[in-house]
């Protein structure tokens, strides 16, 4: 399964649709109050469970892969000269197996977060990132996706040294994880995109999402 996939749906969907609910704190996920009803599920092999459920007193997203990959897709542009933090919470409860993340064969993560650029119909100039809770690779350790090559680069947040079965929030500067990766300045992203996959390994996964967004700092 050509995972590259999930980067070509996003160009496809993306709008230049912005929320304005604050200058300060852009929501991507609205779990406690909407649901998922507001991002698209797109099924590549076989399809992860994405539900709604309560854990821990409030209202989260809950991913379950058992040798499948799908992902939950929304279209919304990020200015990130405003709002450059990504920041999320995300807890699994079981790892995966130690897997060659770097081959084809062991591309698949408990949970991961994307941001796009869309080049548009330059599909040459789409850049991606993907924050990855990794079963082998060292928190910090970044790598060119197996299928898609250094536009979609590999971002280790979390490691098979973090603890399972507890959340864990995260902070990235978007803005400035792109400059250091590509080398030049990009000012804003075209969507963000939610993955558990085990469809090369085979493997079985339950993770779960806290709520997401965009901040000034």
């Amino acid at each position: 399964m050509i995972k590259i996939l999930l980067t070509a749906l996003l160009i496809s969907l993306f709008s230049s649709e912005i929320y304005a609910e604050s200058p300060q704190i852009i929501p991507i996920s609205h779990f406690s109050s909407t649901g998922i009803k507001n991002w698209q599920h797109k099924i590549f092999e076989g399809e992860t469970d994405y539900e709604i459920v309560k854990l821990d007193n409030k209202q989260v997203l809950s991913a379950s892969s058992q040798g499948t990959a799908s992902g939950l897709i929304k279209e919304q542009k990020i200015d990130l000269t405003k709002t450059p933090y990504l920041n999320w919470s995300w807890r699994i409860e079981n790892r995966l197996p130690k897997l060659n993340e770097q081959s084809k064969s062991g591309d698949d993560y408990a949970a991961r977060i994307y941001v796009v650029i869309s080049g548009g119909i330059f599909f040459w100039k789409t850049y991606a990132l993907n924050y990855v809770w990794s079963s082998n690779s060292e928190t910090g350790n970044i790598w060119p996706n197996a299928y898609a090559g250094k536009h979609t680069m590999m971002i280790a947040v979390r490691s098979s040294q973090d603890p399972i079965k507890t959340w864990l929030t995260e902070k990235r500067n978007v803005a400035s994880d792109l400059k250091k990766i590509y080398g030049k300045e990009f000012h804003s992203i075209d969507g963000i995109a939610i993955m558990t996959d085990t469809d090369n390994s085979m493997g079985n996964v339950t993770s779960y999402y806290g709520e997401i967004y965009f901040s000034k700092n």
